[in-house]
C-alpha cells in the first residue's frame, strides 16, 4: 500500500467507529460499472453499494437533475408543498401500480414506517385489540439496523447487547408457506419478507412460494409487505422481484437504487387502506419527500426504464450465472442468482470468502463476502456482455486459486 492509502486507513481507524470491516481499497472516482482508487487502479464494481447504484456510478442524467434542482430548492420540510413531490408521487405510482406513497430517506426508515402503518391498519381497520398486533418475519432476514428492526433479526451479531427489544414479531423459516399458514393468528397484521434474502447470501425461495404466500395473506386478511429495497428497481431482471411470480404485495418498500446512489431516498408504496390510516402529526420526516430527493428519484426511475436497464439485467444476469456455473472449482459449493443478484457459496474447507474477495481485488474486481463463505455479486445494471465475460475470467482464476 502507498503511504496515502495507509494514511486514509489509519485516519479512519483513529476517528471512526469500527462498525465496518471494508476491503482495503480507498475509492475516489466512479463511472458506469467502474471505480478507481486513489492510486488510479481501476476495478469492476460487483457490489453496486448493495444495489444502490443499479444505474451505474455517477449517471450523467441523474447528476444533471440533482445539480439543476440543487440550484433551485433543496429542502422545505413537509410543512410546505414543493413542486417536485407531486410529480414524484405520480411517476412512481404509474411505474409500480401503487395507489399511495409515503416518502422517506433510508431503507430502514421505510421498513420502520411500514411496521407502524400496518400496525395502525390492524387496530383501526382489521379490528385487532390494541397492543396485540403481530407481524410475521423470516429467519435470516435483513431489513436494516434500527433498534426496532434488529429486535426481530436472527443474526446474533446484530442483536448482542442492544436489547431490550420491542415485542410483536414472530419468526418463521424463509421459503416455507406451511410455516406461514401455521403462524397466522387473528392478531396477525402483516408478513414482512424479502423476495430474495440478500444479506443471507442471495437465498431464493422455492418456485411457487410467493404465490402461496399471497393466497394465504389474502385469505387471512394479512398485509403482505415485500422489502424490495435490494431486489427492486431492476436488480433481478424485473422492475420488482414480485413480478417473477405474478403477484402484488399490499405494501412494497423501495430504497437504494431509487436515487441511483446520489442521495438517500426511500418509499413505502401501498393502498389507501394502509397508508390512509396516517393523519397529520402521526408520522413524518424532515427530509422525507424533499425536492432534491424527488428530482433525483424521478431521474433515477426514468433512466432505468428509458435505457433498458431492467431488460439488460435479465440478459446479462443469465450470462453471468451460466458462466459462474461453468467454473469447475473444488471450492464452489453452490452458484445461485436471479438477474444481476448473484452469489457463489464456497465449501467451508475452502476457507473464508473474504480472502477470495481480496484476491479478486488484485485482479480488478470488487466483490463482498457475506455469511463467511459466500461471495455476493451484483454489478450495476449497465454492465455489458464483454464486461461480464472479463469478470468471469477473473472469477474463474480466483476460485481455482490455491491458497495453501
Amino acid at each position: 500500500m502507498s503511504s496515502s492509502v495507509t494514511d486514509f486507513l489509519a485516519t479512519e481507524a483513529r476517528f471512526g467507529a469500527h462498525n465496518y470491516a471494508p476491503i482495503g481499497v480507498v475509492l475516489s472516482r466512479g463511472e458506469g460499472v467502474w471505480v478507481w482508487d486513489t492510486e488510479g487502479n481501476r476495478y469492476l464494481d460487483c457490489l453496486s453499494a448493495y444495489s444502490a447504484v443499479n444505474q451505474g456510478h455517477c449517471h450523467p442524467k441523474i447528476l444533471a437533475a440533482m445539480v439543476e434542482q440543487a440550484h433551485r430548492l433543496t429542502l422545505t420540510s413537509r410543512a410546505f408543498h414543493n413542486d417536485q413531490l407531486a410529480p414524484f408521487y405520480e411517476e412512481i405510482a404509474a411505474l409500480t401500480g401503487s395507489h399511495k406513497v409515503l416518502p422517506m430517506n433510508s431503507g430502514a426508515e421505510a421498513v420502520e414506517s411500514a411496521i407502524k402503518s400496518v400496525r395502525k391498519w390492524g387496530y383501526e381497520v382489521k379490528g385487532v385489540p390494541d397492543g396485540q398486533a403481530e407481524i410475521i418475519v423470516c429467519a435470516d432476514n435483513f431489513h436494516g439496523r434500527t433498534l426496532g428492526i434488529v429486535g426481530f433479526s436472527t443474526d446474533p451479531e446484530t442483536r448482542k447487547h442492544f436489547g431490550p427489544f420491542a415485542p410483536g414479531f414472530k419468526i418463521i423459516p424463509f421459503g416455507n408457506a406451511a410455516a406461514l399458514e401455521q403462524a397466522i393468528t387473528p392478531t396477525t397484521v402483516a408478513f414482512l419478507v424479502e423476495p430474495i434474502q440478500g444479506e443471507a447470501g442471495v437465498i431464493i425461495p422455492p418456485a411457487g412460494y410467493f404465490t402461496e404466500v399471497r393466497e394465504l395473506c389474502t385469505a387471512h386478511n394479512v398485509m403482505l409487505v415485500l422489502d424490495e429495497i435490494q431486489t427492486g428497481l431492476g436488480r433481478t431482471g424485473k422492475l420488482l422481484a414480485e413480478q417473477h411470480e405474478g403477484i402484488e404485495a399490499d405494501v412494497t418498500l423501495l430504497g437504494k437504487a431509487l436515487s441511483g446512489g446520489f442521495y438517500p431516498v426511500s418509499a413505502v408504496l401501498s393502498n389507501s387502506d394502509v397508508l390512509g390510516t396516517l393523519r397529520p402529526g402521526q408520522h413524518g420526516s424532515t427530509f422525507g419527500g424533499n425536492p432534491l430527493a424527488c428530482a433525483v428519484a424521478r431521474a433515477a426511475m426514468r433512466v432505468l426504464v428509458e435505457e433498458g436497464m431492467i431488460e439488460n439485467a435479465a440478459v446479462q444476469g443469465a450470462r453471468f450465472l451460466e458462466g459462474l456455473k461453468d467454473i469447475r472449482a473444488n471450492t464452489i459449493r453452490d452458484v445461485r442468482g436471479r438477474g444481476l443478484m448473484l452469489a457463489v457459496e464456497l465449501h467451508p474447507e475452502a476457507g473464508p470468502a473474504r480472502r477470495y474477495c481480496e484476491a479478486l481485488q488484485g485482479k480488478g474486481i470488487l466483490a463482498k463476502d457475506t455469511h463467511e463463505h459466500t461471495i455476493r455479486i451484483a454489478p450495476p445494471l449497465v454492465i455489458t456482455s464483454d464486461e461480464v465475460d472479463w469478470a468471469l475470467e477473473q472469477f474463474a482464476t480466483t476460485l481455482t486459486q490455491d491458497f495453501s
